[in-house]
C-alpha cells in the first residue's frame, strides 16, 4: 500500500463531485475549479452526494494515486453540512 509522507497538506472539497470521475477527471477538477496544482503532494478529498463515499487523490512522486472509500457510517468528526469554502483574495503585487 502507498501512503503519503507524514508532513502533508490535506484539502477537502466543499461540494460533492461526480464519482464517475477518475484520476484525470479529479486532477482536472483540482486544477480548474480549486486552482491548485494536483502534482504537489497535497491530498485532495472529495465526497459523493450522499456523503457515504470518499475519493482521495495525491501525487506520490511517481504517479497520481487515487483512493476510494465506502463508509459504513458517516465520517466521525467532520460535519459535511458545516464544511464551507474559504474565500481569499489573490496577493497584490508589492513594488
Amino acid at each position: 500500500m502507498i501512503f503519503p509522507w507524514s508532513r502533508v497538506r490535506i484539502m477537502v472539497a466543499t461540494k460533492p463531485v461526480d464519482f464517475r470521475k477518475g484520476h484525470d477527471g479529479l486532477a482536472a477538477l483540482v486544477k480548474n475549479e480549486l486552482r491548485k496544482d494536483p502534482f504537489t503532494g497535497t491530498v485532495f478529498v472529495f465526497r459523493s452526494r450522499l456523503t457515504d463515499r470518499l475519493k482521495l487523490i495525491y501525487w506520490d512522486g511517481s504517479g497520481l494515486v487515487m483512493t476510494y472509500k465506502r463508509l459504513e457510517t458517516l465520517f466521525a468528526g467532520l460535519n459535511w453540512r458545516r464544511v464551507r469554502a474559504i474565500t481569499t483574495r489573490a496577493p497584490e503585487a508589492v513594488e
